[in-house]
C-alpha cells in the first residue's frame, strides 16, 4: 500500500498495540474504546499486509514483520513528536507512557520525590519501572525503554549524566562475630557473602573490587535485589557490601552496619538514553525530572549525614 493511502493516525494505536500486545490495555493507553482499537488493528493489518499480532497459548506475540515495525517507530516516533509539537509538551494533559529501568537501590533513593512529583505533575501519564536485565541496554536501544539509571558502563552510543555518587558499608547481623566498625579486607575474605547478581550473573561489582585486590570472598547465597541481600544477612554469619543509603534506610535491631574497607570505592550512577531521544519534548521533560530528584535526594543525603550514627540507629 502507498504512502499516501495510510491515514497517519494509526501510527499511535500501532505503536501501543505493539508496546502492549494487547488491544485491551493498548486501548486503554490511547484512550480508546476496545471496539475502536480493534477496528484499528484491522485497518493496520491492511495497511502493513501483516497480521502483526497472533494469538498464541500465552497471549498475544509480534510477527517478524511487526518486530521490525516496532524498532522503526522508536525512531520515528520521537522525530515526529518533535517536528509537530516542538517544545509544546505539557504534562499536565499529556497520556504518553514513560519506561525506566534501575535497580531497586536506584528506585528506592529516588523513588521518595519522583512519584509524588510524577504523579502530580503528570496525571494522566504512566511511569513503569523495570528491574536491570542483561537485556536492558538493547531494550533502551531498541526504544522499549526511555532511560536507564545505573552505574555500568553503557554502550557508546548512549547519551549519559552522572546523578549521584555512592558509597558502599558492610552490613552484618547483629549477632554476627565480626563486631569491628569498620571491617578489614581480611575480615571480608573470611566470611561468606550475600552478593546482588542484578545484571551480573557472574560476578557483581563489589566481588569484582575484591578480586582485583587479591580478596576471594565466598559467595553463599545470591540474590537479585539489594533489599534481599539485607534479608541474607538477619540471624546468620553472611556479609553484605551495600549501597549505604540503602543499608542505612532499612537499618533495624536485627543488623548491623560497619565502614567497608577503604580500599573498596564507591559507585557512580548515571542516567542513559538513546540520542534520538535528545529533542523529545516528553524525554526532555523525564530527564530534568529525574535530574531534579536525584539533586533533591543528594540534598537530603548530605543533610542528615551531618547527624551521628548512633542517631541513626546504626554502628
Amino acid at each position: 500500500m502507498h504512502i499516501d493511502a495510510v491515514d497517519l493516525n494509526l501510527l499511535r494505536p500501532l505503536q501501543l498495540l505493539l508496546r502492549e500486545r494487547h488491544v485491551s490495555r493498548a486501548a486503554a493507553r490511547a484512550n480508546l474504546t476496545q471496539s475502536a482499537m480493534s477496528r484499528a488493528l484491522a485497518r493496520l493489518r491492511v495497511a502493513c499486509d501483516d497480521e502483526l499480532l497472533v494469538r498464541t497459548p500465552t497471549g498475544y506475540q509480534l510477527t517478524p514483520r511487526a518486530r521490525v515495525i516496532q524498532d522503526e517507530l522508536a525512531t520515528v516516533m520521537p522525530t515526529l513528536r518533535s517536528l509537530f509539537e516542538g517544545g509544546s509538551f505539557d504534562p499536565a494533559t499529556a497520556a504518553d507512557t514513560v519506561r525506566i529501568a534501575g535497580s531497586d537501590f536506584a528506585v528506592t533513593i529516588l523513588g521518595d520525590d519522583l512519584f509524588p512529583r510524577f504523579t502530580r505533575a503528570a496525571p494522566n501519564m504512566s511511569l513503569s519501572i523495570a528491574s536491570m536485565a542483561p537485556s536492558t541496554f538493547d531494550d533502551l536501544d531498541q526504544g522499549r525503554l526511555d532511560l536507564v539509571l545505573t552505574p555500568l558502563v553503557a554502550p557508546g552510543n548512549l547519551r549519559r549524566r552522572m546523578l549521584f555518587t555512592e558509597d558502599f558499608v558492610c552490613v552484618l547481623s547483629a549477632s554476627h562475630p565480626v563486631t569491628a566498625d569498620r571491617l578489614t579486607l581480611a575480615q571480608l575474605g573470611e566470611h561468606p557473602h550475600a552478593t546482588v547478581a542484578g545484571m551480573f550473573p557472574q560476578q557483581t561489582i563489589v566481588v569484582g573490587q575484591l578480586e582485583r585486590l587479591g580478596v576471594h570472598a565466598t559467595t553463599e547465597v545470591r540474590v537479585p535485589y539489594f533489599t534481599a541481600a539485607i534479608a541474607a544477612v538477619r540471624r546468620t554469619e553472611l556479609i553484605a557490601v551495600l549501597p549505604r543509603r540503602l543499608a542505612e534506610r532499612h537499618a533495624d535491631a536485627s543488623i548491623r552496619i560497619a565502614e567497608a574497607p577503604p580500599e573498596i570505592t564507591g559507585l557512580s550512577y548515571g542516567m542513559y538514553w538513546h540520542p534520538r531521544l535528545d529533542a523529545d519534548p516528553v524525554q526532555r521533560w523525564l530527564r530534568q525530572l529525574v535530574v531534579q530528584v536525584s539533586g533533591v535526594a543528594t540534598a537530603r543525603h548530605h543533610r542528615d549525614g551531618d547527624a551521628p550514627l548512633a542517631g541513626r540507629g546504626v554502628r
